[in-house]
């Protein structure tokens, strides 16, 4: 016990005299571990903070506090009561001991087993003793922290203080400077208001103390370490100003004075403010004021050249409508709503009669911002305005003015959202909106036209507005504007408008749109001959390209899918038996149709039904139909044949498979694989197919061998829970396929389709041996260069590299080691090159997550960081001839890297780069230049370095036979006047000189930049310049 007490001795003698801060922790640890308590501590504290030295007694009431900092947990009610009174009897010592009383207050203030009415004696001490402003700013800090931790655990405590309390707050927050403390001051504020504590007699004073700083004018230094914005003191301010309606009556007032601020910031503010302050207050708090903020929002609208500032006034004008909307009207009351929408619409509503001023539109704004606010807000509004647009619309003769008026309408419409159940506030003028609607639709006036689609989607949007006679006729105007309009804005909004139209009200769509569309499509302008005149061909094509993209449009329900895909699939069927002529480029649009429905339908069993029993089996059918029959027939070729229309199928299978329900693709998983492994054809309709197909081992067919493109669709989208049956099999024919077949669309497909169930295949080591198996046959093609089949080979090798990089497959290594050999080969090594493209790029038809893929995270940068060296080192390796693949390997990998991947490792393959302006290959000096582009604006130290060759290759790229590398070239020419003046001023001149040239260059495109870039540099070194 002795020791013990020698001990503390002198570790209080070390701190105390020996200045030794370290000695507190040492202290505080010594006390945890139970070798003496905190009372003792103070015993032994006894001469220092006896002593007549003030300086002395502050080091022992330190040492005190900062053991307290680290045990308050372990102190008992006792040891509590004791150093509380001990700490208040401090606070009226020396000036210099009032710092390390407060941090002992506030460890005491964190202890769970403070005394009942200890928290309320620690505070009067505090506001009678303390004068909390001419404290330094940690304590300051300290008092602000103590008052945060007594309100979290004795809030009951304080409130007992009445409004005591709160008068001492005010005093120690008033005049407080600092941010970080205004944070601390803003949360207990916040605090105060929302927890209900008593305001008594200082709520003028407590608004005063804190609406002193409204609004925020605070900007961060560079690099603040403290991390504190401006946004976080606006908001905490902002909790405090609009926390209780008691405030109502001051801050109200103030927005409407710092409204008439200069300051955009404070303007922004102030709306902000209003809008959440407006959205607690009742009609009765904000009465007196509304003359005020009606006049001071009127102004921001209508004079502002702000958006923002606008959007938060419109916004505060309906914040303030909704508040006025929630009174409870009595006999002897005063409508409030109804007064300040008079006001209202005495300023805005004679504005809408004069469609050829701009007040038009901030009167628009204004009244539609008020009528968007309740129900009984746009019952008002609607009733003074709709007439008398209404009216203007039909007296006017001008297309503009009735177009500004059908805008003004529309957005009148789309403000006003009706519940279910419930009239809309149109509905008395629905006749005439309807006619004006209609009316606007016949018009030859192709922006009237537009604006009227836009008008007729929001009133079908509008709940039991439109009767079905209504909408019969809307389907049937559209349906004539479809089919005769050639303008393609109108067109355009027409199917829009179609489309909006079909999600609300399916049946007229079904019974009116599809049938004409149906009829149109399938109609001739004349005999199939060759007679007719090319405009007229064109225009029925066009015609056919509206139909087809209404089709996709409209199908956004089960129940218009049901129809509308038996006539695009009638379309492909048309196309291949020749009963109807359709352009393979008609037919790619049918596929498309087909696909956006695929992509758009709702999930449903009803939908996932008929894809899996209608649309996939009939494109299946048709184009082994055509395939079959491309095989010997000399004769007429179907469009089915093409590659482009193949392609165009694949992802309509592929998306309908991804999205089809487990069971559902359990089912076409297996139909697909039995109809490619064993010519299984029963499933598909109009089946007058032989029995032995062989879809894998097409011989010499190649129309039989692209059908593996649709076999990727069916296998390669499905959910990866879905098991593909015989897969082993049906893995080992697609090797053989893409390694023997001569075709490139079939080889090709096979690898991909490969690669994508490589993807998906549980790891193990039947993958691995699998993998293995196959790089072993690829290798032998590729290493023996007499083979026939070494591009097949290679194909297949790529598409397998690609499927595990994307799931960080550890046999990738090998497979990428290979890819970087054959960029010294004579035949493959511009193919290798463009290959790293492949791997690093997504692919729009497999390998993606839309295709359920097994797709990790930062694979590309992964990729770049295990192979940069490797690239490098072939480079300098290589022969000069073999050096541009190389390059363009480069460029193909950081181009797909993500742009701060770029910046960060771009300067250490910066003489690659440079190299590769200089390569001939146009793909490779466009892609470098773009990976130049973003490092070029925050220029690194080596690239300032390199300044001479960079501005040197630069320069001769402007002269490039292709545009897209002149106008890149110029891009990175002006980013580069933007370096420090000292390093770009002494190639000024020659800059100047080689950017004549481009400005006479025959693209418009090249001469704005080089405009824009000789601009620059010419004011370089100038006063005001770069």
């Amino acid at each position: 016990m002795a020791a013990d007490s020698t001990l503390l001795l002198s570790l209080v003698e070390e701190f105390v005299s020996g200045l030794q801060d370290s000695k507190a922790k040492d202290t505080a640890t010594c006390v945890k571990d139970g070798q003496f308590t905190i009372l003792q501590l103070v015993e032994a504290l006894g001469l220092s903070l006896t002593s007549v030295q003030p300086h002395t007694r502050a080091r022992g009431v330190q040492l005190l506090s900062d053991v307290l900092h680290d045990c308050y947990g372990g102190l008992t009610e006792r040891e509590v009561e004791v150093l509380i009174a001990f700490y208040e009897d401090r606070l009226k010592d020396h000036y210099v001991i009032t710092p390390p009383v407060l941090q002992g207050l506030r460890a005491l203030t964190k202890c769970t087993v403070l005394p009942p009415g200890s928290a309320v004696s620690m505070l009067r001490s505090l506001f009678q003793d303390v004068h909390v402003q001419s404290l330094m700013l940690t304590e300051r800090a300290c008092v602000y922290n103590m008052l945060i931790n007594l309100m979290a655990t004795r809030e009951a405590e304080l409130k007992g203080l009445g409004a005591d309390f709160v008068f001492g707050f005010v005093q120690s927050m008033d005049g407080e400077r600092d941010p970080r403390n205004l944070l601390l001051a803003f949360q207990i504020a916040r605090t105060i208001v929302l927890r209900g504590y008593d305001l008594g007699k200082f709520i003028e004073e407590l608004f005063e103390v804190t609406s002193c700083y409204f609004p925020i004018d605070f900007s961060p230094p560079p690099n603040d370490p403290h991390g504190i914005t401006r946004e976080e003191l606006i908001q905490m301010l902002r909790d405090v100003l609009t926390g209780t309606r008691r405030f109502a009556e001051f801050l109200l007032p103030l927005i409407i004075e710092k409204l008439d601020s200069d300051v955009q910031s404070a303007k922004l503010d102030s709306l902000q403010t209003l809008v959440a302050g407006v959205s607690q207050y009742e009609h009765k708090d904000v009465a007196e004021f509304l003359e005020g903020l009606w006049a001071s929002l009127r102004r921001e609208v209508f004079q502002t050249s702000s958006e923002k500032i606008e959007s938060a006034g419109l916004a505060a004008l309906t914040a303030l409508t909704s508040c006025l909307s929630r009174s409870v009207l009595n006999s002897d009351s005063e409508d409030s709503l109804s007064t300040f929408l008079d006001l209202v619409l005495k300023d805005c509503k004679h504005h809408l009669c004069e469609p050829d001023l701009k007040l038009v539109w901030p009167s628009a704004k204004l009244l539609q911002a008020a009528c968007s606010a309740s129900n009984r807000a746009s019952h008002v509004i609607t009733d003074a305005v709709m007439p008398s647009l209404i009216e203007q619309y039909n007296s006017r003769a001008q297309c503009s003015h009735r177009r500004t008026l059908l805008e003004v309408v529309q957005r009148f419409v789309q403000s006003v959202r009706t519940c279910e159940n419930e009239e809309s506030v149109f509905s008395a003028f629905r006749p005439s909106l309807c006619s004006m609607v209609f009316s606007a639709l016949t018009e030859t006036n192709s922006s009237l036209q537009v604006m009227a689609t836009s008008v007729l989607t929001s009133l079908a949007q509008q709940t039991g507005l439109l009767l079905d006679s209504d909408v019969e006729l809307a389907v049937d105007h559209l349906t004539r504007l479809l089919l005769t309009e050639d303008d393609d804005r109108v067109s355009l909004a027409v199917v829009e408008c179609a489309g909006a139209l079909a999600g609300l009200h399916p049946a007229a769509v079904i019974t009116k749109l599809i049938p004409r569309l149906k009829a149109e499509m399938f109609s001739e302008p004349m005999d199939q001959n060759d007679n007719r005149a090319a405009p007229e061909k064109h225009s029925h094509h066009a015609v056919r390209q509206r139909c087809l993209s209404a089709l996709a449009a409209v199908s956004t329900q089960p129940s218009v899918v049901q129809e509308s895909t038996p006539v695009l699939l009638e379309v492909l069927s048309s196309a291949h038996t020749g009963s109807v002529v359709f352009s393979v480029e008609e037919v790619v649009l049918a596929c498309h149709s087909l696909q956006r429905i695929a992509e758009q339908v709702e999930d449903s069993e009803e939908t996932g039904r008929c894809f899996h029993d209608v649309i996939i089996p009939r494109l299946l059918s048709l184009a082994l139909q055509a395939a079959l029959q491309g095989e010997g027939s000399p004769g007429r070729r179907s469009p089915l044949l093409e590659e482009a229309v193949l392609s165009a199928m694949v992802p309509v299978i592929s998306t309908s498979c991804s999205r089809l329900q487990p069971t559902l693709a359990g089912q076409t998983a297996s139909r697909a694989v039995s109809l490619f492994l064993d010519g299984d054809v029963s499933f598909l309709p109009d089946n007058s197919f032989p029995s032995n197909i062989q879809l894998l081992k097409p011989g010499d067919s190649w129309s039989r061998s692209q059908m593996v493109c649709l076999l990727l669709g069916c296998v390669c989208s499905l959910p990866r829970g879905v098991e593909v049956p015989r897969l082993d099999l049906l893995m080992t024919e697609l090797e053989e396929m893409s390694c023997t077949c001569s075709y490139p669309l079939s080889y090709t497909a096979a690898a991909k389709c490969f690669a994508g169930l490589v993807n998906k295949r549980p790891q193990g080591d039947a993958l691995d041996s699998l993998i293995q198996r196959t790089m072993q046959r690829v290798c032998s093609e590729l290493d023996s260069a007499s083979s026939s089949v070494r591009t097949q080979a290679f194909t297949l090798m790529l598409w397998v590299a690609k499927a595990l990089l994307l799931r960080y497959h550890p046999l990738f290594t090998t497979l990428t080691d290979k890819l970087f050999s054959l960029l010294d080969d004579a035949d493959l090594g511009p193919a290798a090159a463009d290959g790293f493209w492949l791997l690093m790029s997504d692919s729009a038809d497999i390998l993606n997550r839309g295709c359920h893929a097994d797709v990790r995270i930062m694979y590309r940068q992964r990729f770049f960081s295990e192979n940069s060296a490797k690239l490098v080192q072939g480079f300098n390796a290589a022969p000069q001839e073999k050096k541009p693949n190389y390059l363009k390997a480069l460029s193909n990998i950081v181009n797909k890297l993500p742009k701060q991947v770029q910046v960060t490792e771009l300067p250490a393959l910066l003489s690659l780069l440079l190299e590769a302006l200089s390569c001939p290959d146009q793909g490779v000096q466009l892609s470098t230049l773009s990976c130049l582009q973003p490092v070029l604006i925050d220029p690194p130290p080596a690239l300032i370095q390199q300044l001479e060759a960079l501005v040197s290759r630069l320069l001769a790229l402007t002269s490039s036979p292709a545009m897209s590398v002149r106008t890149a070239s110029l891009r990175c020419i002006h980013a580069i006047s933007c370096f420090p003046e000292h390093e770009v001023l002494p190639f000024r001149a020659r800059v100047l000189r080689a950017l004549a040239r481009p400005l006479d260059d025959r693209k418009r495109l090249v001469r704005k930049e080089a405009v824009q870039a000789r601009a620059e540099w010419f004011l370089l070194g100038s006063p005001g310049g770069s």
